[in-house]
């Protein structure tokens, strides 16, 4: 194909992409394939504090994390930068925030809000409070210019009201919404309430990304019981969602330092294994896939600050061998 046809080819699909109505079948936009996900902590604990200008370029991908619930609304979600974590960047702003999220977005860069986490809970158990947060995120993620929601409720989920929060927020954003998801492993085993969710908006949904620590032993697909930190744990039970999901709709969620988790931190070399397996059937421990899955979507870490504090000891050989794979 000459430049000119090449050039005229991608100006049609462009143009078909960009009439693709709200609401349709068409497949999500994407990340990028073999991304990496990295949450941002809009807090204070032991990592590296860090503007969002500061977020190294190995991340495709960054989760805001946390919106939180509003004490004065059931279901809304607020979101501001946190005054300690203000104080400690030297008085960093709503509105440097919004501007980072434009510079990095130019760069490439998706953005998500988070809802929930290990402390935080956002109440969907009815029908006014599933109005309340659609409309409050919604506004959040015009307002930032964030381009979807993680749901990472640790503390019960409700799915039906789940569901029909995700279908609203997608409906009103359009084929640019990424839709992210950080179930527990237990929430993903057979009968977990996420692959029940999972099951009901995966037709829109960006990618999962288990977080394969603070976790007892599990099943694996193959019907064999795993401990937490090994290549089998992690391969697995992804496993489990690839019987369900494309494979781009599946990463591998690790702490980037043993400070950042109760339990499972593992080396970046044995993440990088289990991504070889998937993607190529090789690294491997006792459990094999029963094929290569090339496509497989990437890594989500615990957290962007902490791994700024081990000098991105996690993200650099995480993000090199992701761009190493077919």
């Amino acid at each position: 194909m000459t430049g000119r046809l090449a050039a005229l080819a991608a100006a049609v699909l462009t143009t078909a992409l960009a009439f693709t109505p709200a609401g349709s079948a068409a497949t999500p936009e994407a990340v990028p394939n073999h991304h990496l996900t990295g949450y941002w902590q809009n807090f204070v604990n032991g990592a590296k504090p860090l503007k969002i200008s500061d977020v190294p370029a190995n991340y495709d991908v960054i989760a805001l994390a946390f919106g939180n619930a509003d004490p004065a609304k059931p279901g809304a979600v607020t979101f501001n930068v946190d005054p300690e974590l203000s104080t400690a960047l030297g008085g960093y702003t709503n509105e440097q925030l919004k501007a980072d999220i434009a510079a990095k977005k130019a760069e490439g860069k998706s953005f998500v809000l988070s809802i929930g986490g290990e402390k935080g809970n956002v109440d969907l158990g009815s029908e006014a409070n599933v109005a309340n947060f659609v409309d409050s995120v919604g506004k959040i993620l015009t307002d930032y210019s964030i381009d979807g929601l993680d749901i990472d409720l640790e503390h019960g989920l409700n799915v039906a009201n789940t569901t029909s929060a995700i279908r609203q927020l997608r409906e009103r954003v359009g084929d640019g919404f990424v839709l992210t998801m950080a179930p527990q492993t237990l929430d993903v085993q057979p009968g977990g309430s996420y692959l029940q969710l999972i099951e009901n908006v995966k037709d829109v949904l960006t990618v999962v990304h288990t977080q394969y620590y603070n976790s007892g032993s599990m099943n694996g697909c193959d019907g064999q019981v795993y401990s937490q930190g090994s290549v089998d744990f992690i391969t697995a039970q992804a496993c489990t969602l690839l019987q369900t999901l494309r494979p781009d709709q599946v990463s591998l969620g690790l702490p980037a330092t043993a400070s950042a988790a109760g339990s499972g931190y593992v080396d970046p070399l044995i993440v990088n294994n289990a991504l070889s397996c998937l993607a190529a059937g090789t690294d491997c421990g006792q459990y094999t896939p029963d094929q290569p899955r090339p496509e497989i979507g990437g890594v989500m870490t615990w957290s962007i600050n902490w791994d700024a504090s081990s000098g991105n000891a996690f993200s650099d050989p995480v993000r090199t061998h992701l761009d190493s794979l077919p």
